[in-house]
């Protein structure tokens, strides 16, 4: 079943044109990656399906519902999250913090229950704060939950932004370069935890990523991109073998 559809999307920036009629599908409970060199286009398509850019012409569907007009906010309500390239972290903040802010758009409390935080308004944080600290230990990330984002390495803040986009409980997970910058041990570590919420979590995952290592060994499917347009989309193995992708992005035949 195809939970999240592009179809001939369109988008240019002036005389660039960032996306030039790209379609794809992804079918609910997969790994999809999106791969191609700098400039392909990849980080378009996924500002697109979350409303920070809106395509010139073409649709986005979401289980069905053509999502082009709804704002970044209703599309996380509707079951959308994603990370970033860059991290966008708040980093004054501690863990727990940052993670509780993914829980906003489940909760129902107004600015006075909130700001006076009893009854109704204290029992539903306690609630959002268990769904963190569950959070919290599936990224196993326990000894850090009461630091400031700030004060921390590189490769935990990104697995503090893959908590807070948990914590929206997504049905779709777009990951923007999770590994990006990684060392071989924190690269290993997402990797497990990209296939762990996929599969004990139940959630489809957009992955882009420049470690093909990585994209072979846990993409389901695999969609190429060179210059704004699609040049294979399949299986990894697929995808690895076709003369169109080696010549653009993975190297010469005998190197793969």
């Amino acid at each position: 079943m195809t939970i999240l559809e592009l179809k001939d999307i369109y988008l240019h920036f002036g005389g660039i044109m960032a996306l030039n009629g790209v379609s794809l599908d992804v079918r609910e409970g997969e790994i999809f990656a999106i791969i191609g060199p700098n400039g392909a286009g990849k980080t378009s398509i996924f500002n697109c399906i979350s409303g920070l850019y809106t395509p010139d012409r073409g649709k986005i569907l979401f289980k069905g519902r053509e999502i082009n007009k709804l704002s970044p906010y209703k599309r996380a309500q509707l079951g959308l999250a994603r990370s970033f390239q860059n991290i966008e972290l708040f980093k004054g903040m501690t863990v727990i913090d940052n993670l509780m802010l993914g829980r906003h758009i489940h909760m129902n409390t107004n600015l006075l229950t909130g700001g006076i935080w009893f009854g109704k308004a204290r029992g539903e944080e306690i609630r959002h704060r268990e769904v963190v600290e569950e959070i919290i230990d599936f990224l196993e990330i326990q000894d850090i939950r009461k630091k400031a984002v700030g004060t921390l390495a590189y490769g935990l803040q990104k697995r503090v932004e893959l908590g807070r986009a948990l914590a929206l409980d997504p049905q779709v997970l777009l990951l923007d370069e999770p590994m990006a910058g990684m060392n071989a041990e924190e690269t290993e570590d997402m990797a497990r935890f990209i296939l762990d919420i996929n599969e004990e979590r139940d959630v489809t995952v957009v992955l882009i990523e420049h470690d093909m290592g990585v994209v072979m060994d846990i993409s389901d499917r695999i969609c190429t991109l060179d210059f704004g347009e699609r040049l294979s989309l399949g299986k990894p193995e697929e995808v690895q073998a076709d003369p169109k992708v080696i010549a653009a992005y993975l190297g010469d035949e005998e190197e793969i």
